[in-house]
């Protein structure tokens, strides 16, 4: 049973991953019917959102500490970094050590900024095209991301450490009264299974009871009819593109301490997330949460010794496996609409 309960807890962990990614990559092509390839790079790049703000707040300046000598007798100098001037060297080390929460506050603008940039100056021009030619515009263009990444930050994963508080581990087993130690699960994996939900929760709120939301959802429906109503649709199709990229991002930010980000980390969970997508239904927002969470599932499960010694390299392809099965069965996906991927 605490085995069980063990890869439960890994398969929500990968699982909360993959929906917000497939989350935003359903927005996308609900919202303006486009196979954005390029969405992985915005999950690296909300990750390197949370490196950036991490080297900012460590930039620093050396000051002489007479308390401090060297070898020779002499006093040392030391890198004193510019909030410990400014907040206080307590506050300071505070600010520095939450640097990734922080880095959310940071990251919404610049990934929204992105997105908005991403939508009117290159995939604007390809809605009408076919499926074929947006997959190999935003294919490229998310190579160019990656290597712009690569030639600032390098080719090395960067750690970025969770706030101390979150470092320990949470003992579920003490907690559901099996023996101490047996359950034992990192608190950032169980803060980034939250944070996921409260992302999710908080999207198909907006969708489901604002009137902007209630927009989208009929021009998702019928954009021609909406635009006929005097309701400038494109524009707010650009601000869900914004949108999309900055869930894409924050989930990339959470998820930095977890993963050491590195620039091959969008495509890394790019291919998976479509798969994500395409079993949960294209266009379908509950099918992507729902298929996420499943297929993260079942990839833990099929990690374990017992199951890989069984079926030998059961967990590389457990997803794929999954993904043929629903789609000869129903190509539509889970909880797809009727029609779409069916001709």
């Amino acid at each position: 049973m605490d085995a069980i309960i063990l890869q439960i807890l890994n398969g929500l962990d990968k699982g909360s991953a993959y929906a917000l990614i497939a989350l935003g990559l359903t927005l996308i092509f609900g919202t303006l019917g486009v196979v954005n390839f390029a969405h992985g790079a915005l999950f690296m790049i909300g990750a390197f959102c949370a490196v950036t703000l991490n080297r900012i707040l460590t930039l620093s300046h050396q000051v002489v500490d007479p308390t401090r000598t060297d070898f020779l007798g002499n006093p040392m100098k030391v890198d004193v970094p510019y909030v410990f001037d400014m907040f206080g060297e307590a506050a300071g080390q505070s600010i520095i050590d939450w640097s990734v929460p922080l880095a959310i506050l940071f990251a919404i603008p610049v990934m929204v900024l992105v997105g908005v940039i991403m939508e009117r100056g290159l995939i604007k021009f390809f809605y009408k095209r076919p499926h074929a030619d947006q997959i190999l515009v935003t294919f490229g263009l998310a190579i160019v991301l990656q290597e712009i990444i690569k030639y600032y930050y390098g080719a090395n994963p960067i750690p970025t450490p969770a706030p101390e508080a979150f470092k320990g581990s949470f003992d579920f087993g003490a907690m559901l009264g099996f023996d101490p130690n047996t359950i034992i699960y990192p608190y950032w994996r169980l803060v980034y299974f939250c944070f996921a939900a409260l992302i999710i929760g908080a999207v198909f709120v907006f969708l489901q009871f604002t009137t902007f939301g209630m927009v989208v959802r009929a021009g998702m429906a019928d954009r021609e009819t909406v635009g006929l109503l005097g309701i400038d649709i494109d524009k707010r199709f650009t601000i869900m593109f914004g949108l999309a990229a900055a869930v894409a991002g924050l989930a990339g930010v959470m998820y930095a301490p977890i993963n050491a980000p590195n620039y091959h980390m969008g495509m890394d969970f790019l291919v998976l997330s479509f798969v994500v997508v395409v079993v949960g239904g294209m266009g379908s927002l509950p099918g992507a949460v729902a298929a996420g969470f499943l297929l993260g599932i079942l990839e833990s499960f099929a990690s374990m010794r017992e199951v890989i010694a069984f079926i030998p390299g059961i967990n590389q392809v457990i997803i794929y496996l999954v993904a043929i099965i629903i789609l000869l069965t129903r190509p539509r996906g889970l909880m797809g609409r009727k029609g779409v991927m069916e001709d």
